[in-house]
């Protein structure tokens, strides 16, 4: 965790069971060299005390909009201009909610209006709120107004139920929380990446799909927050942990990736379409599983072709920057340069899959960058230290374009 010394904290406690952990967060916020102060929600109170987090703090806790006892009866106002940053945790479902729609009916989301600074949010929802069309909208809205997201994470509920949603620990949110204040090369970016493969259904038990780990389009979403960029990551099955402070989207169909990126594509600025998204799905899906005749016959399979994701980003009239991917088992250069130009791209990552030592599942990779202009080599190293440079170099040609 970076150094917090000499900031000024200003924590927001909502009504969730995770406020239990808002006590370490001051704590650990203290103990890095933060002034905290601590503004809680009226359900907040039901699950932990407001002397518990004045005595953690050294400060008084504020819980009233209309609070006579501060200076000039303008206590989100104070506040607002006491803070360096703003870090809510837990963030409810309906916290997020009421920010995305502008509420300012209470005194945390009322100081967060008047706040002009970085603001994170630390989500903590059972896993079906969380994966609720509504909240997905309601954070996209937050990200483009350059909210930051520390998680949430994955594992055992408080209800039961196992899944995205858990708020993430103390540490875990005060790592992302701190970087807030750095300034990358992406800073106030908005990038979507897709990553994975899809799984296309022929019944109940089957399916056709293709071979991706997802361990590089992961590589370029933990290197894109990194450099400051609001990332959502939409993701087909993988066994990867996802990044904790991105808004993770899971698929399974190639249908179901395409639908999630003409959701979010609006107010990117970068797309990356590392995802092997399945060209071809079943014309037909059985309701039961098919079970073999028994007599050594053979069994067609008709496919039908499924829509373009990639060629559809390149092709809208207010695109993002876009970058595609070819992993291409001969003629590496120019089977890229072809995909390129058919599908209107800035740029194109190639590399040989075929060479097992970078191909798939392996933590290595050696990759071509490829626009119209140029063609730059990316030699032999591990996926993280390859999705920097590649992070680095769609900066820069970001820059060339605005300036």
């Amino acid at each position: 965790m970076k150094s917090l010394a000499n900031k000024n904290i200003l924590l927001g406690v909502t009504g969730g069971i995770a406020a239990y952990k808002s006590a370490e967060i001051v704590r650990h916020l203290k103990k890095s060299g933060a002034s905290v102060r601590v503004v809680m929600t009226k359900s907040a109170e039901e699950f932990i005390t407001p002397l518990t987090l004045q005595a953690l703090s050294g400060n008084r806790v504020s819980t009233e909009l209309l609070d006579t006892e501060s200076e000039a009866a303008m206590g989100h106002i104070e506040l607002a201009k006491w803070a360096d940053g703003i870090l809510i945790a837990p963030a409810t479902a309906n916290t997020i909610a009421r920010l995305s729609s502008g509420r300012g009916d209470d005194l945390l989301s009322t100081v967060t209006l008047a706040f002009d600074g970085p603001i994170s949010l630390a989500p903590a929802m059972n896993q079906a709120m969380w994966r609720d069309n509504r909240t997905q909208d309601n954070l996209n809205k937050l990200l483009t107004q350059d909210f930051g997201i520390c998680g949430p994470g994955s594992g055992e509920q408080a209800c039961g139920d196992t899944g995205l949603g858990r708020m993430l620990e103390p540490l875990e949110i005060l790592e992302i929380f701190s970087s807030s204040f750095d300034k990358g090369v992406l800073s106030g970016k908005n990038v979507l990446i897709t990553a994975g493969p899809t799984q296309e259904p022929i019944d109940p038990v089957r399916f056709i799909t293709n071979r991706s780990s997802g361990k590089m389009g992961y590589s370029l979403a933990h290197a894109a927050i990194e450099q400051g960029a609001q990332v959502t990551l939409i993701s087909g099955p993988v066994n990867i942990e996802p990044p904790s402070n991105c808004n993770v989207i899971a698929i399974n169909t190639a249908k179901e990736m395409s639908d999630a990126v003409k959701h979010h594509i609006k107010e990117m600025d970068v797309y990356i379409g590392t995802a092997a998204v399945s060209d071809y799905s079943p014309a037909e899906v059985k309701d039961s599983k098919i079970k073999k005749a028994g007599d050594n016959s053979s069994m067609i399979l008709e496919l039908k072709e499924n829509e373009d994701i990639l060629k559809f980003v390149s092709e809208l009239e207010d695109r993002p920057y876009v970058v595609g991917f070819a992993a291409e088992t001969d003629k590496l250069i120019e089977n890229a340069e072809n995909k390129l130009k058919h599908k209107k791209l800035d740029l194109i990552v190639a590399n040989d899959v075929s060479d097992k030592s970078i191909g798939f599942d392996s933590e290595e990779n050696e990759v071509t960058l490829i626009t119209k202009e140029e063609k730059q080599l990316l030699k032999k190293q591990n996926k993280k230290k390859i999705s920097k440079k590649i992070i680095e170099f769609i900066s820069g040609r970001i820059n060339e374009q605005n300036n």
